[in-house]
C-alpha cells in the first residue's frame, strides 16, 4: 500500500472482545512488528466469551504485549507519532481497557489519539498481504458479529449495499456448534467437521439466496439442522455430513450475494475480511468463481482474518496519511454499537 509522503510510526491496539492486539505500522515501511494473546482458553470453560472476564485479561495482557511489540519492531513506545485504538463496535468494558490506555498513553507521549472503527480495520486488512486490491473494490465482510457488502471507494468511502437481517454467518456457524455438541470456538469445530463428512447427504435451506436483494439470512439454518437432529434416523455418526451440508449452504448464499455485488457495482475486485474469511471451502469458491468471471479476489493472511491490532494500526495510518481523523481531544470515544455507515460521525 502506498502511502501519501508522510514520516509516522503508528501504534494500534485493539481490544473489542475476545483478543488483545497491538500493531505498529509506519506510514513509509508498512507492518512493522504486531501480537496478539487470544482469550479462548478462558472463555471456553462457558461456551461463550465472558465480558467481565475479558475486560479483566485486557488489562493483564495489554501493557506486556505493548512492550513485546516495540521490541519486535526495533523501536521504544516514545518513537509513537499517533496512536489508534478500536472505539467500536464490540463490548464496551473490554473497548474502554483499549481507549483507557490509548488516551494515557497518547498524554503520556503528548501524540494525538484516534478512535479507529473496528469494521474499517477488517476492510482494510487485505491490504496487509503481499498482493493488494486497489479502490474501488466489492468488500465481503463476515465475522461472528457481522455479515455485509460494502463498496469501498477509498480510505472512510463505504457504501453499504446489503447485510444481514438476523444472525451473521459466524453467529450462525457458533450457534449450530453448540446444537451439535462441538467445541468452544464453535465456528472452526464445525468446518473442521465439515472436511470430513459430504454435502447433500442432508437438504438444507439457501436462505435469501434468491430474494433479489444483497441481504442475507442465516437464523433459520440452525432451525433446520436443528429439525434434522430430532429425526428418527439420525445419529451421530451422521454429524459430519450434517457439518458439511450446513458449511455448503453458508458458502452457497456468501458466495451468490457476494458475486451479484460484484457484478452490480460493474467492479472487478472482491475482498474478504473477518473471521469467517479464513474459511477453505469459502476462499476456494470464491477464488474459482471471480477468476471464471476474469476478476480477482483477495482475502488478508489468516493471521489478520481474526481481531488484530495490525488491522487498527494499518487503517489508522492510512486516516493519518490521508490527514482524514482529528485528535480525540483527550476522551474515551467508545460506541459499543456503531453501524459503519456512521463512521463520518467519529
Amino acid at each position: 500500500m502506498t502511502f501519501p509522503a508522510v514520516n509516522k510510526l503508528v501504534l494500534g491496539i485493539e481490544s473489542s472482545c475476545d483478543e488483545t492486539g497491538i500493531g505498529l505500522c509506519h506510514t513509509e515501511h508498512g507492518l512493522l512488528a504486531h501480537r496478539v494473546f487470544s482469550q479462548i482458553d478462558l472463555h471456553a470453560a462457558y461456551g461463550g466469551v465472558v465480558p467481565e472476564l475479558a475486560s479483566r485479561d485486557h488489562i493483564r495482557r495489554i501493557v506486556p504485549l505493548l512492550r513485546e511489540t516495540a521490541a519486535a519492531a526495533g523501536h521504544r513506545l516514545q518513537d509513537v507519532d499517533a496512536i489508534g485504538y478500536t472505539a467500536g463496535p464490540g463490548l464496551a468494558g473490554a473497548l474502554l481497557v483499549g481507549a483507557s490506555v490509548a488516551e494515557a498513553l497518547a498524554l503520556a507521549l503528548d501524540v494525538p489519539a484516534y478512535p479507529i472503527h473496528h469494521l474499517e480495520g477488517h476492510l482494510l486488512s487485505p491490504m496487509l498481504a503481499p498482493e493488494r486490491p486497489e479502490f474501488p473494490f466489492v468488500a465481503l465482510l463476515v465475522s461472528g458479529g457481522h455479515t455485509q457488502l460494502m463498496r469501498v471507494g477509498g480510505v472512510g468511502d463505504y457504501r453499504l449495499l446489503g447485510e444481514s437481517v438476523d444472525d451473521a454467518a459466524g453467529e450462525a456457524f457458533d450457534k449450530t456448534a453448540k446444537l451439535m455438541g462441538l467445541g468452544y470456538p464453535g465456528g472452526p469445530a464445525l468446518a473442521k467437521l465439515a472436511e470430513q463428512g459430504e454435502a447433500g447427504r442432508f437438504r438444507l435451506p439457501r436462505p435469501m439466496i434468491n430474494s433479489g436483494d444483497l441481504d442475507f439470512s442465516f437464523s433459520g439454518l440452525k432451525t433446520a439442522v436443528l429439525t434434522a437432529m430430532k429425526q428418527p434416523a439420525y445419529d451421530e455418526s451422521q454429524a459430519s455430513d450434517l457439518a458439511a451440508e450446513f458449511q455448503a449452504a453458508v458458502v452457497d448464499v456468501l458466495a451468490s450475494k457476494a458475486l451479484d455485488a460484484v457484478k452490480r457495482a460493474g467492479l472487478k475486485q472482491l475482498v474478504v475480511a473477518g473471521g469467517v474469511g479464513a474459511n477453505l471451502a469459502l476462499r476456494e469458491r470464491l477464488h474459482t468463481a471471480m477468476q471464471r468471471r476474469g476478476g480477482q479476489v483477495f482475502f488478508p493472511p489468516l493471521e489478520f482474518c481474526s481481531d488484530n491490532g495490525a488491522m487498527i494500526a494499518f487503517a489508522c495510518a492510512l486516516r493519518v496519511a490521508h490527514a482524514q481523523l482529528p485528535a480525540n481531544g483527550g476522551g474515551f470515544r467508545i460506541r459499543p454499537r456503531w453501524p459503519l455507515s456512521e463512521l463520518a460521525e467519529a
